[in-house]
């Protein structure tokens, strides 16, 4: 009802039976865990007064496809839609500034997604293991892409790396067997360990003169 301003901890985690649920406008944040292994919703409506996405609370729902996160919310938590394997598509709005480690881990059913320019940085496997991911827009505003960001992104053909990264993190684009080709833009100074390691169908790569460090096994494997 309504009269709800709180949805706390792991309130329904487990309920694989659940198939819908309205949440009223009085909720302002969806807390750790709150829907985690809800396998059997379908969708569900984040309403425009939620700010905040906690650790885990859709983490193992894999019966979601599409998911809206409204302009109200400035950040998605750790491990927020871990393991939802069904989730194609997904529209984050502008007003989330930070997206958790591991967020969308293993969403293999993701096509596409499309970050927006409030977020500044892509933190540690944010998109691990997302197999399905064919293309990824990187705005401007993010300044670096963090550990693991697209390890196992297999799928992936193309990426266009923005101007304003200035670091590429260890491991970021490992597995990434879909690239055939990547410019790395005059902003990045660091390329870390085994950033591009596995990646098999890279066939050229621009390194620019900005780039003062490259990590062990940064192209291990890039055959």
């Amino acid at each position: 009802p309504s009269s709800v301003t709180s949805i706390d901890s792991a309130a329904f985690s487990g309920c694989s039976g659940l198939t819908s649920i309205t949440i009223p406008n009085s909720v302002t944040s969806i807390e750790a865990g709150t829907f985690s292994g809800c396998s059997g919703l379908t969708s569900i409506t984040i309403p425009n007064n939620v700010t905040s996405i906690e650790e885990k609370a859709f983490s193992g729902c894999s019966g979601l496809t599409s998911i809206n996160i409204p302009g109200s919310v400035t950040s998605i938590g750790k491990f927020a839609f871990y393991w939802c394997s069904g989730l194609s598509s997904i529209n984050i709005s502008n007003g989330v500034m930070s997206i958790g480690e591991m967020a969308f881990y293993k969403c293999s059913g993701l096509t596409s997604i499309t970050i927006p320019n409030s977020v500044t940085s892509i933190g540690y496997g944010t998109f691990v293991e997302c197999s399905g991911l064919t293309s990824i827009t990187i705005p401007n505003s993010v300044t670096s892409i963090g550990q693991s960001a697209f390890s196992g992104c297999s799928g992936l053909t193309s990426i266009t790396i923005p101007n304003s990264v200035t670091s590429i993190g260890d491991g970021a684009f490992s597995h990434c067997s879909g690239i055939t080709s990547i410019n790395i833009p005059n902003s990045v100074t660091s390329i870390g360990d085994g950033a591009f390691s596995h990646c098999s169908g890279i066939t050229s790569i621009t390194i620019p003169n900005s780039v003062t460090s490259i990590g062990a096994g940064a192209f291990a494997g890039c055959t």
